[in-house]
């Protein structure tokens, strides 16, 4: 379908959006799933530990966070690749409503930005204390990419004690070859210490799925145009115009092209007669 330039620069973009929305989706959606049918961990969804709510409200979250992003991708590929309006629509509202939730969490973790810290530190402990316990590799990928991302080292931050030393980041001097920081406190002082930077990263995120609902309206507007639009056939100057039908001259065989396998037929001219005109 012919779009402009920028129905096309559009159209790229959301496949690009698409690409990496079905990463993270993949990513949630898989460590959710070991976490939750992993043989160290499927006990705790069963029996039902009174001190791991925490641990199963994240697993859950993940889930179902992976789900619905790879819905969203599923719609918004097929829209884009296809030119499909009714799948682009249907993307349209699902990214609105995943930015307006993404403000509304922004807006509850700054608000309430001490106690959305206590939560998450909670959270860690549930992961560190489980891989304690079962060594799970896709804890451990979580606990790693934690403690990188905030350079702290498990719950005391003491190495020499620390039983998941091997997920924690290199230390950077001295000190830190002793004791780093503690996580959970590294977490709820990054929540109450950097809450313009956390209200950011919410912001941000929904700023960037208003822009993939834009350039999703964009592009339904435009295959909406091109579809309706009438064909013309647009005839230029050189075009050759029909020239009429000359007449056969005399004993000249006329063949149907349309029929190459039926015989020739041959017109013979009638013989003039000559009529004597009556005498008055």
């Amino acid at each position: 379908m012919a779009l402009d330039g920028c129905g096309v620069v559009c159209k790229y973009m959301l496949i690009i959006f698409n690409i990496i929305f079905a990463v993270v989706g993949f990513a949630f959606l898989g460590l959710g799933l070991w976490l939750r049918c992993s043989e160290n961990t499927r006990g705790i969804f069963t029996i039902g530990e009174p001190d791991s709510s925490t641990f199963v409200t994240g697993v859950t979250v993940m889930i179902a966070l992976g789900i619905v992003m790879l819905i969203v991708v599923l719609f918004g590929d097929y829209g884009a690749c296809n030119e499909k309006r009714c799948a682009l629509q249907v993307f349209s509202v699902l990214v609105f409503l995943l930015a307006v939730a993404e403000f509304a969490v922004g807006g509850l973790a700054w608000s309430n930005r001490m106690e959305a810290g206590l939560h998450l530190g909670k959270f860690y402990v549930s992961l560190y204390e489980r891989y304690a316990m079962s060594q799970d590799p896709a804890i451990g990928v979580i606990l790693t990419f934690i403690q990188n991302s905030l350079h702290c080292c498990g719950i005391t931050g003491v190495s020499v004690i620390e039983i998941g030393q091997q997920t924690c980041p290199k230390p950077s001097g001295f000190i830190e070859h002793i004791k780093m920081d503690s996580c959970p406190i590294t977490i709820v002082t990054v929540f109450d210490s950097r809450a313009p930077l956390v209200m950011g990263i919410f912001i941000g995120t929904g700023a960037l799925l208003i822009v993939a609902v834009i350039c999703s309206g964009v592009l339904s507007s435009q295959i909406h145009r091109v579809s309706s639009s009438p064909q013309y056939i647009i005839l230029s100057p050189s075009t050759p115009s029909l020239a009429a039908p000359q007449p056969y001259p005399p004993h000249v065989t006329v063949s149907n092209n349309s029929f190459p396998d039926q015989d020739p037929v041959v017109f013979t001219p009638l013989p003039a007669v000559n009529i004597p005109l009556a005498q008055a």
